[in-house]
This record gives C-alpha cells, structure tokens and sequence, in this order.
C-alpha cells in the first residue's frame, strides 16, 4: 500500500486493499465507481458501533451522548482535511444534491433581480438545476459556458459570459460523465476577478484527486462521501468569510456555531458521520488520495490501450486532464444491451445516456454510451479481463 513512482510504474498492494472489502471477495468486477463505490467493512462496522455505543442524541451529560459529539467532531474534521479546510468551514446534509440546493437557496437571500449566475456544459444537472431553480423564483439570469469538441472547458468562452452582475461562477471540477478535468483555480480567477463567488461540484474529482479548497481559490467546494468509499452523504466546505454573510434557514433554537453548522437543517445522521470518518481513516491509511491516484492511472491506461478498435471514445484519449472515467460506445451496438451482456459475464458498467449532464449531452450528442469507471481497488488483471470480454462481445454477431 506504499506507493513508489518507478519507470511508467506504480507499485500498490491492491491484494491488501481488496481484502478490506467483503464485496470484492468474489470474481465480480465493479467498473461502476462514477455511479458509487463499494465500501471497506471497516466503514459498516463504523456505523454499527454508533449505534450499539451512541445512540441517540448530542448534547446531554451522559457517555451516548458525548461519544455523539466526538463523532460529529471527528467528522468535521476529517473532512476538512479531506477538502483543505477548516472543521468549522464543513457543512453535512443527506446528499450532495439536496446540500446545494439549500445552499443556493440561502445565498439567494443576498440576490436581487437580473444578476446573474454562471454555470458550464460539463456539469452535472445538481450544480445545475439548483441555480435554474433559484432564478426562476428570484427573476435571475443564467448563462451557459460551452466546452470544446473534446469535452473541456471553453474558457474563453466562459470568460465572455462574465459581467458586472455576475454572482457565481458554478462548475464541475471533473465531469461526472466523460472524466474531463477542469482547471479550478483558473476558473475561481476569473471568478473572482468578475467579483463572483466560485461554487464547485466536486463529486467526481473528490475520489480520484487531492482537494485543498484554499489552493483552488474555491469559495464553495461540495462532494459526496458514497463516491470514495464512504456512506451517502453529502459534505460541503465554504470559506469562512463567505458563510458569515449569509442568514440560513433553520429552527429558532438550534445553535449557530460553528459556522458550517449554521446551514445543517435538523439532527444530523450520526451514524454516518461516523462512517465518513471510517472511510477517510481507511484512505489516509493506504496512502491518501495522492497513492491511489497514481495507481487509478495506471489501470486508466491500461485500459485505453486495450479497448477495442471500434470504440468510439467521447473526451480526453489519455489519462492526462482526466479522472478514470470513461464514455464510449460502439457503432451499430446496443450499449444497453452490452451492458447487460457484460454483467452476465461478471462486469458491472452502466448504460444510459445524459448521466445527468444535460448541457454536455446536448453539445456531444453521443446518443447511448457505456460509462466505465474504476477505483483504486480495481486490479490491472480485472481491467484486462474487461477489455478482452467486451472486444469479443462487440467483434461477435448482435
């Protein structure tokens, strides 16, 4: 589990790592990590244990009650340096679609009538529909940032869309659908040089790259813990400076501090506070995002090299400005049924086709396509079998 930079090689006890895993324990292959990822014993057991020894609720001079508080400070934590912030910054809520959607709604406060939010291709529809939402109750403007025939950012083109009533630029940090990388921290320039806010969807970056919100320049960054490991959850980290302008929605007498909490509606899931603790100890203990990303690459690689000739691969055709995400269909074939096809050879990928990215789907128009996604705990044997069975699968009779 040390990873050590060779010649074109990354070396990763991927055997140890799989072994904390009961769900890997047979010969199914999961390529579905985009989607969610299979998750360490260590995490259910973390959610158990909360709930034979905590119980209840925080606040109270009893043990239940204070082992409640070190979770939810653990959590806080953990995840702030998970996402290069303070704890009193980190913001939970039941998913990262519903968090945005209340956090749009509370900066919305602070808007008046024709400013204007801009938001990108790339996206998914939750850093999307959240602002749509907010406009057409607030009478705002929504503009759309397009992106290049090869899935990145146009950034010109967004710099265009930039004026003095801009409030938020809002973005996907990688796209949930083809993998593209978006340069972050150029994007929250621009930004704020327009003197807007930079409000990042991170989902898809969070399980695969580093994330320091300071260094990025982000003002908002959000992720979801069930994509790395974790419980569904949904975590926010906004600047501090951010945050205290803000008036939130919430009940008269819940607490205000620390400011983060300023923005979690009701009783928090404690149990799976202490879960995303589980799942961020257990990345920490195998080297941290920085280690599994060199391998994710390797198995990225891998796998671009062995896909089949006929593969029409939509986005970056390396794994340089990419997460291990990968869009791809065959012409002439079902990706629908070579999904199922695959997953009764042992291969769990997903057919569909907008993935929730409206705006890309409409500018790339690939119809239905095959979305493949690895994680650190896939093996370069299993990518292998993987290109081999869907070679013979599209080369044979439909």
């Amino acid at each position: 589990m040390i990873p050590n930079q060779g010649v074109g090689v990354t070396e990763f006890d991927v055997t140890a790592v799989r072994k904390r895993f009961s769900s890997l324990s047979d010969d199914f292959v999961f390529l579905d990590a985009p989607g969610g990822t299979q998750t360490p014993d260590e995490v259910g057991e973390a959610v158990a244990e909360c709930y034979r020894e905590a119980s209840g609720n925080i606040g109270f001079p009893y043990a239940n009650s204070a082992r409640i508080g070190v979770i939810v400070d653990e959590a806080r934590t953990a995840a702030a340096r998970f996402l290069g912030s303070d704890p009193d910054e980190i913001i939970f809520g039941a998913s990262m679609t519903s968090l945005n959607f209340t956090l749009t709604r509370t900066l919305g406060r602070t808007l008046a009538a024709g400013d204007e939010i801009v938001v990108t291709r790339l996206d998914h529809d939750a850093n999307i529909a959240p602002w749509l939402e907010l406009a057409r109750d607030h009478d705002l403007v929504v503009k759309l940032a397009d992106v290049h025939a090869d899935t990145t950012l146009d950034l010109a083109d967004l710099e265009r869309q930039l004026g003095p009533r801009t409030k938020v630029v809002a973005f996907s940090w990688a796209s949930n659908a083809a993998g593209t990388i978006v340069d972050a921290r150029a994007v929250s320039e621009l930004a704020h040089q327009a003197g807007a806010l930079s409000w990042v969807d991170a989902v898809q970056y969070a399980p695969h790259e580093p994330i320091d919100l300071r260094a990025a320049g982000a003002d908002m960054v959000l992720c979801s813990g069930y994509k790395f490991c974790g419980p569904h959850l949904g975590i926010a980290a906004g600047r501090r400076e951010v945050l205290e302008t803000w008036r939130p929605y919430k009940v008269r007498p819940a607490g205000m501090d620390p400011v983060g909490h300023r923005f979690e509606t009701g009783t928090l899931p404690y149990e799976l506070l202490a879960a995303l603790t589980a799942a961020l100890r257990y990345l920490d203990d195998i080297g941290g995002v920085a280690a599994t990303a060199a391998w994710e690459r390797q198995l990225g690689e891998r796998l671009l090299a062995g896909l089949p000739p006929a593969t029409r691969l939509y986005g970056l055709p390396a794994m340089t400005g990419r997460v291990p995400t990968f869009l791809m269909n065959f012409p002439g074939i079902s990706s629908g049924r070579l999904s199922v096809q695959l997953a009764e050879r042992g291969f769990g990928v997903w057919s569909g086709d907008n993935y929730y990215a409206p705006g890309l789907y409409d500018r790339i128009a690939w119809g239905d396509a095959l979305r493949v996604g690895l994680a650190h705990y896939n093996t370069l044997a299993e990518i292998d079998r993987f290109t081999e069975v869907l070679g013979e699968l599209v080369s044979g009779p439909q």
